[in-house]
């Protein structure tokens, strides 16, 4: 059974056996084009953060109901900005009342 490991995101990856590394590594080592990074560089490596925000935005706390961010989650990444468009939309058309 080959080995596999679990991603934070949930996916399930499956590793290359001993042999198949070692053939991944002789690839690796005839393409004159790249290199297998060392341990310090794969150290030094990591992963860009959120990006900095336009600062015109505030955090705030908001229950709203579980089926309807389920709706706007499922439709994948930017989820909160499309909910802050429809609140936008919403105050734009008169159907929110400000002041």
């Amino acid at each position: 059974m080959p080995k596999t490991i679990k991603t934070r995101s949930g996916r399930v990856l499956v590793l290359p056996t001993l042999a198949e590394d070692a053939t991944i590594a002789n690839g690796i080592t005839q393409d004159p084009d790249t290199y297998e990074p060392s341990d310090l560089e794969l150290s030094l490596m990591r992963r860009p953060g959120r990006p900095i925000g336009s600062g015109t935005k505030k955090q705030i706390t908001l229950r709203l109901d579980a089926d309807l961010i389920d709706t706007f989650k499922a439709s994948g990444d930017g989820w909160q900005t499309r909910i802050n468009a429809v609140l936008r939309d919403a105050v734009a058309h008169g159907v929110v009342k400000t002041g």
